[in-house]
């Protein structure tokens, strides 16, 4: 190397300084460090709206930590293998490091970044710093990727004392005597023109030091009290350091690392393994972001409503408990995962709509938008995905809501015109009897919508979808991938 020669240090979803393992081989060149952010607008699976809005202000609170150390944050906007390239010929970088990021759309962007400097003469080093095992690591035994959990999270669990510790964050970080320009993070854009964002901010603060006080908190009080709390939506009972560990402002090591010695950890820590489980399949499967599992549910009789999927979107199915969970994640950006389980079978199995429009959604809506966490999940609640839920298990959305909001307190949250129903009648205020509905000012059809579809009719026409689904793939002898 030269006397004037730099590294880059790019950033992607790993948007912290402890336990980052390319930060430290960057810093272990003994060169000067140029940490830059390169915003790709083109991207195929680009963020959403919610998620943009914490981008923004997590570059910002990175920037800052980077400055506390000496250092600063380079922001650059425009397709990433040619960024790089003009950045590391104008600071005269050899070396590139970075973290890989699991999903289709970022590892191709990674393979052209790798590409593009390697015709310069540069180097790519790439490390794992957001996952505990690396996509391809954890395989059956035929070799393949498990296509059920619970192996998969027993292989997890019995290789746990492989993990390694997470790194500590460096004391500072070598700069460059001339920085290059940057543009600052407001000019990305990233923010709404239309502030439509108070609730989310009321209710996240994005950044590292939230996240490592977000997961504290939890590892000292609730932790233990997950398995018992977790279906709970009227409760505190989650970590919520989703949008955190999807941002990678915590690196999934740490959260392991805080939370594996409490008493009756290893009910969250199982879900910490299904976000594992989700992007090995992904890097398996790569088509199914957009394709089932499944193949036989290509040939599903879906139904596509815009009418039907905007009242969804909006909280206003006239199932209390749906309403309640889609007027959460329109204000908040973020949904207890129940809810999330409860709102989506509504979609799929009572509406009959796709689940990737639901899929879709929930990307541009959600804080902890997260390509193979939302994937897994909506093909799992459709049935068309690996180890997924039975089509024929339709979720009651009544019986979902008197069984884990018993009181009504999470309706009353999040539908306040129903603040005043009685609890017997919260979540199915059409069975109330006409005083009652009138004591609590709620007029169906009014101040509250009835329900779009019966729940035994929207059943029953659920069964017989997939069973003419069935019949055609029984005709044309299809299987799944």
């Amino acid at each position: 190397m030269t006397a004037n020669e730099t590294v880059l240090l790019w950033f992607r979803l790993d948007l912290r300084l402890a336990d980052h393992p390319a930060l430290a081989a960057a810093a272990a060149t003994g060169r000067p460090v140029v940490p830059v952010f390169v915003w790709d607008a083109q991207e195929a699976l680009a963020p959403g709206a919610a998620s943009r809005w914490w981008l923004h202000y997590s570059l910002e609170r990175l920037d800052a930590a980077l400055r506390a150390k000496g250092s600063k944050l380079i922001v650059r906007r425009g397709p990433a293998a040619e960024t790089l390239t003009d950045l590391a010929e104008e600071t005269n970088a050899q070396k590139v490091f970075c973290h890989r990021v699991f999903d289709p759309t970022a590892l191709e962007r990674e393979a052209e970044v790798d590409r593009k400097l390697r015709a310069r003469g540069v180097t790519l080093e790439r490390f794992n710093g957001s996952l505990l095992f690396e996509p391809g690591s954890i395989r059956n035994t035929t070799g393949g990727p498990f296509q059920v959990f619970t192996p998969f999270w027993r292989a997890c669990w019995n290789l746990r004392g492989a993990l390694r510790e997470p790194l500590n964050e460096p004391k500072a970080i070598s700069a460059p005597s001339k920085w290059p320009a940057s543009l600052r993070v407001t000019e990305l854009g990233l923010e709404p023109k239309i502030d439509w964002a108070a609730g989310i901010r009321a209710a996240w603060t994005p950044g590292e030091d939230s996240a490592r006080k977000r997961l504290r908190t939890f590892a000292k009080s609730a932790a233990g009290r997950y398995g018992e709390e977790r279906d709970r939506p009227d409760h505190e009972g989650t970590s919520r350091v989703s949008p955190h560990l999807h941002f990678g402002e915590i690196s999934p090591a740490q959260v392991w690392q805080a939370v594996a010695e409490q008493p009756g950890a290893e009910s969250f820590l199982r879900q910490l393994a299904w976000r594992e489980f989700s992007y090995h399949l992904l890097c398996a499967h790569p088509e199914t972001v957009r394709e089932p599992f499944q193949a036989q549910f290509r040939g599903f009789p879906w139904r596509r409503n815009r009418r039907r999927l905007e009242a969804w979107q909006r909280g206003q199915t006239g199932y209390p408990f749906v309403d309640a969970a889609m007027r959460e994640l329109w204000t908040t950006g973020w949904m207890h995962n129940r809810a999330r389980m409860v709102a989506a079978s509504f979609l799929v199995k009572h509406l009959l709509i796709p689940w990737q429009d639901g899929a879709a959604w929930f990307m541009d809506t959600l804080v902890d938008a997260d390509v193979a966490n939302n994937t897994m999940g909506w093909q799992w609640t459709a049935g068309c995905g690996v180890d997924a839920a039975p089509y024929f298990r339709v979720f009651n959305p009544v019986v979902q809501g008197e069984k884990f909001d018993p009181q009504g307190e999470y309706v009353r949250k999040w539908v306040p015109e129903l603040r005043e129903l009685p609890t017997e009648w919260i979540h199915e205020p059409w069975a109330a009897p006409p005083l009652a509905l009138a004591e609590a000012k709620v007029r169906l059809g009014g101040t509250y919508p009835l329900p779009m579809v019966d729940h035994a009719h929207a059943r029953a026409e659920a069964l017989e979808a997939f069973s003419a689904m069935k019949r055609a793939a029984k005709e044309k002898g299809a299987e799944g991938f």
